[in-house]
């Protein structure tokens, strides 16, 4: 990883992106990152297009604004890919990630030109197979950590499951699934 990455969520509201965003700077900074985590606030209802932010670095962090060139781009959904222009400002040394069920020749024309890295993963394959429900965000997490190479697969599942044992305290069985769903989005990405 180099000394700082900044990474740009795209969802709807009621997805996850910005509980992901957060989860994400929550554990990195438990690894001794620096970090800053947040979401752009706007008129977000259930639904609409939201973004979050995530910047994590070996040095302390001075930059205080969005993120306008991101080194990644998470796509949570991609009827995004119609209406916005996701791909704006992220470098091409980079890489975008979207979670899809369509196939990388279909996905291309949707990405106005950019010619960086484009990972594909099917986050409701991955949640019906280990949740039994929808819930993107969790293998949207686990699969930004692998294509950014932010941080060890091993570092972040120990520190995933310390976050997610504190946070689903009281519900003990929501954690198997949670570590099964993050696993296998390790597996999945494409």
């Amino acid at each position: 990883m180099k000394a700082l990455t900044e990474i740009r969520w795209h969802g709807r509201g009621g997805q996850g992106a910005k509980t992901a965003a957060l989860l994400l700077a929550d554990v990195a900074f438990s690894t001794g990152k620096h970090v800053q985590g947040f979401p752009e606030y706007g008129p977000e209802r259930m639904g609409a297009p939201i973004t979050a932010y995530d910047r994590i670095s070996d040095f302390p962090i001075r930059i205080h604004s969005n993120i306008y060139e991101p080194d990644f781009v998470v796509v949570v959904d991609d009827t995004l890919l119609h209406t916005v222009d996701v791909t704006q400002g992220l470098k091409k040394e980079g890489a975008i990630l979207i979670n899809t069920v369509m196939e990388i020749e279909e996905v291309m024309p949707l990405l106005n030109g950019y010619g960086g890295r484009v990972f594909l993963i099917d986050a409701r394959k991955v949640c019906m197979a280990t949740l039994g429900a929808y819930f993107p965000n969790t293998p949207m997490l686990a699969a930004i950590v692998k294509v950014s190479g932010i941080m060890e697969e091993e570092v972040f599942m120990r520190e995933m499951e310390v976050s997610l044992k504190h946070k689903f305290e009281k519900k003990p069985e929501v954690l198997e699934g949670n570590m099964n769903a993050l696993r296998m989005a390790f597996r999945e990405v494409r």
